[in-house]
Order: structure tokens, then sequence, then C-alpha cells
């Protein structure tokens, strides 16, 4: 027979321990086990209306944190605000005090704290600093190329600022990472809107590309017309990943707009897909024939 649910107001939207529901008489055993509720980890439940996020299971691991011990990681940066840097499925990154054992269970990605480091709190739990986490983040990232991904969305989202960073890594002495994060750093420009446009400008200097200008804003006799993912001011090429231009009818409109005045201000937009970067030698060829036919109708004029 079904258990029939029972909902106390003090547990409803909450993470909760299933004992110290039990012993402050909230709900009995027998009640934890019903459709109410959703068992998180041991002795771990929640309201089983919340849906099962990254965020939602930090709290649970929380929950069951030894002393001292807090986030870092895509768990510390999912704590300072930053959108969607985890899912379910990734693992919660903790970090223990020096010398504490902890046996966390499934689905935790336990790292131990470097000498010197000190956590804050955000709001309930213990974190990384947001400089500390960024610097974790770019030391374990699997390649460089995520390391800056990871970085650019980092800093475009507020988090923390590209100096800063660079100025900690530099502080690093030999450790798991650190040749990582010191490359990723220098690769960093910290104003790239999507992952994608980081990896577009990656693959462009990859391939002995110039360094394209991030995020350049273009102007003509009329004012503002367009900010470009990346572009080559001195032979006005733009280069847009995918989405700039939309299909809906007003935005496609907008866009048509803005394209024509870029063409009429001299400007040649080069419309780059995720297909594109599937094949990055064709791409760079594309670019760099390109930028040869731009300079050499510069050099005609």
């Amino acid at each position: 027979m079904p258990i029939t649910p029972a909902r106390p107001t003090e547990l409803t939207g909450r993470v909760f321990r299933g004992s110290m529901a039990v012993r402050q008489g909230l709900l009995t055993k027998k009640q934890l086990r019903s459709a109410a509720w959703r068992r998180l980890r041991q002795d771990v439940y929640v309201d089983a209306a919340l849906p099962v996020t990254h965020r939602l299971l930090i709290s649970a691991v929380g929950l069951t944190l030894p002393v001292g011990a807090g986030f870092t990681g895509r768990s510390a940066a999912t704590l300072w605000g930053v959108p969607d840097i985890a899912t379910p499925d990734d693992p919660i990154d903790v970090i223990l005090p020096a010398g504490t054992r902890w046996n966390p269970g499934p689905g935790v990605r336990v790292r131990s704290m470097p000498r010197g480091r000190q956590l804050v709190r955000r709001g309930r739990w213990l974190c990384a600093s947001r400089v500390d986490t960024a610097v974790d983040l770019v030391r374990w990232a699997g390649t460089v190329e995520e390391a800056v991904v990871l970085l650019d969305r980092l800093c475009h989202e507020g988090m923390v600022r590209l100096e800063d960073v660079r100025a900690a890594v530099g502080t690093l002495g030999p450790c798991w990472g650190s040749a990582r994060a010191r490359r990723a750093t220098d690769l960093a420009d910290g104003l790239a809107e999507s992952p994608q446009e980081t990896r577009l400008r990656l693959l462009l200097l990859r391939n002995g590309l110039p360094p394209p200008v991030a995020q350049f804003r273009i102007y003509d006799d009329e004012g503002f017309v367009a900010r470009t993912d990346l572009a080559y001011p001195e032979l006005k090429i733009a280069i847009e990943y995918d989405g700039l231009w939309h299909a809906e009818r007003q935005a496609f409109l907008s866009d048509r707009r803005r394209l024509n005045r870029l063409v009429a201000a001299g400007w040649v937009v080069l419309h780059v897909t995720a297909d594109d970067l599937r094949h990055p030698e064709q791409l760079a060829a594309r670019v760099r024939t390109l930028r040869a036919e731009r300079s050499a109708t510069k050099d005609a004029r």
C-alpha cells in the first residue's frame, strides 16, 4: 500500500537530514519513504517537487561536510553565480583541510586544500574565493583549450578579472596543472561571449593567423553599427560565430540592415558555424585567403 505523503511546511522546498526530521517529530521513518521526498544521499532528503540541479546537490553534500571543508571548482563557481557552469551529472567539487579524512560517497570529487588557502562564506556554505576558484578550474581542466574556455567564461560572467587570475597564477609554485594554468591565462582575453567564440579565436591562433580583436565595435557615419565576435580592423574583416543573424522576421530584418551597413562601410563578414570548427585547416585557409584578398585590395587603392 502506498505511503500517504506528509508535507510539513518546515521541510517544504528544502534539503534536510532525514534523521533530524525524524528526531524533531516532523516525519516518521516510514513517511520519509513517501513520494513527497527524494533521497539524495545517505540520510539527506529533498522536497521531491524541486528539480535536481547542481546547486541542489551542493546543498545535499554541504549537510554532510566535515568541519572546515568547502567547495571549489565548478561547484564554487555555481555558488558564485555563474549560470550553467555545472550540470547535475558533474561531480560536486569539495576541498578538505589538510589531514582531514572523509568518505564522501558517490558523485563527489575531493581535493586537498593548498597551504595558506582560506575559504570564504558564500551564503550557507564555505567555498574557495573567486580567484582561487578560477585558478583551480584552469589547473584541473583537461586541456589548455578547455582551461581558456572556462576562464573566458568566468571573466565574461563577471566572477573574476583576468588580471587578478593572471597575478594569482604567477605566484603558483610547481604543482599539478600550474604550467597549463600559466598557458591558459596567457591565451585568455576574457572577452568572449560564448565558448565557441573562444574556440574560434584559439583555432585561428593555432593555425598561425594573427590575433583577431574580440568584441570589436564598428561605426559608420550614422553611428554604431555592430559589435563583432572577432575582427581584423585594419582589413575590415568581421568574423561571426553562427548565431548573430537570426531567422525571426524582426530580428532577421534588423540583421540584414546591420549587414548592409557593414558592407556599405567597406566591411566583409565571414560567418562561421559549428561544422566549420570541425574542419579547422579549411576554416583557417578561408580566413588566410580572405586576409590576402583584402590586403591586396587595400594595397591597390
